[in-house]
């Protein structure tokens, strides 16, 4: 499939590039197909999650490991069925990233780690968890 994307151009997406989001992502409920993409020859440290329905939206994602954090979090029955993950280690999860305002305090990237993407990478299919601060513990190690 061709699609126009607004950094790289114009682009061929294979089949096995096509992440489907049967909930959509929060804010984004109507769209469900999204192609994961990054540049070529580039050592893949961030991806753009561009959705195949709509051409304009597109997000920036990166590994917590690319921003020196290990990341711990649970996910529940309902998620693991939605992602059809048996096994932990087809599990990919990223956060996604954004510029920082214009204000000089706030310059750099900014991560959200409070709604990570989890990608089971065998079946293709993602979610995006919106963690509730009050609800779980989430462990951020930066490695040293």
């Amino acid at each position: 499939m061709k699609i126009e994307n607004p950094v790289l151009g114009a682009i061929e997406v294979s089949d096995d590039k096509v992440v489907e989001f049967p909930m959509g992502l929060p804010g984004f409920g109507n769209l469900h197909r999204f192609a994961l993409l990054h540049e070529e020859g580039g050592e893949g440290k961030v991806f753009l999650l561009q959705s195949l329905d709509d051409a304009s939206v597109m997000f920036s994602l990166a590994g917590p490991e690319q921003l020196g954090i290990t990341y711990e979090f649970p996910l529940t029955t309902e998620e693991e069925n939605a992602l059809r993950l048996s096994r932990p280690e087809d599990a990919v999860v990223a956060v996604i990233i954004r510029k920082g305002d214009e204000a000089p305090t706030s310059a750099g990237l900014r991560a959200n780690f409070m709604a990570p993407v989890i990608i089971n990478i065998r079946q293709q299919r993602g979610l995006q968890k919106v963690i509730d601060k009050g609800s779980c513990d989430i462990i951020l190690r930066v490695r040293g």
